[in-house]
């Protein structure tokens, strides 16, 4: 009997919003677990600082300058990635954004800008990488939510950022469903507060001391932390986890 493996040697992955925050720890940390990472995200220093850091630890990366909510170019980055990288195996979905704006005053230019890009651009991305992988007939992806498509936040007036995470919860769930005999395995992470670069701006420190006082563990995720989830469900350690929603939050969900 030998123990379970969570390297993710030999293996080719593509992560989305990979220039910044969570999406950009996650990438190293793929790295540091043995894979070659495809980095796509909007053109931006960023992306290539990543690349530069990846290559530091001693794998193979790539930087992909491109858009999730167009579908050309996320079909680009697949066969751009298989092309440098190998045949694609493991795919975080990370490329996100948030702002809070009251329900009733929202314009719906600012409702569709949230929803295209957490939701419609984790659609896009999950096809475009399973279109690969059920080609290979192996692969895994996690998706990015959010505790807060399970909960509505105190004090936060943020009505289409929490039912665009609700939906990625339920469109993994949907596509794990559609694939998992056909080789690919689809789970998502629902972070809590997260110390994300937006989390450390000055301006915010009176919310980020709530977001804390409201945690049972008493303070904010840190990135690294967000590592650890992702390459478990990437890696053969979770063979028969698909349609996992694995929640890290510090206990916030449980009161």
């Amino acid at each position: 009997m030998s123990n379970p493996n969570f390297r993710l040697d030999q293996r080719t992955a593509l992560v989305t919003g990979a220039a910044s925050g969570i999406g950009r720890r996650i990438a190293t940390g793929l790295a540091a677990a043995g894979a070659s990472v495809a980095c796509l995200d909007l053109p931006s220093a960023g992306l290539e600082e990543v690349v530069d850091e990846i290559e530091r630890i001693g794998r193979r990366a790539l930087a992909v300058p491109g858009d999730v909510t167009d579908s050309a170019d996320l079909s680009a980055a697949v066969q751009r990635t298989e092309a440098e990288l190998g045949p694609l195996r493991l795919a975080v979905n990370s490329a996100g954004i948030a702002n809070a704006a009251a329900a009733e005053e929202m314009e719906v230019t600012q409702w569709q800008r949230v929803i295209d890009i957490n939701l419609t651009g984790v659609f896009l991305s999950c096809q475009a990488e399973a279109r690969a992988m059920l080609d290979h007939r192996n692969g895994s992806i996690v998706n990015i939510a959010s505790m807060s498509g399970s909960i509505v936040n105190r004090d936060l007036m943020q009505a289409h950022y929490n039912a665009s995470k609700a939906a990625v919860i339920h469109l993994t769930k949907s596509l794990a469903m559609e694939w998992a005999r056909r080789g690919v395995r689809v789970n998502s992470i629902s972070p809590g507060y997260t110390a994300t670069p937006m989390n450390r701006r000055p301006e915010v420190a009176d919310q980020v001391a709530k977001f804390e006082s409201d945690t049972p563990l008493g303070r904010m995720a840190t990135v690294d932390e967000l590592v650890g989830p992702a390459i478990f469900l990437l890696s053969d350690a979770a063979s028969f986890c698909t349609g996992v929603d694995l929640v890290v939050d510090g206990g916030f969900t449980c009161w």
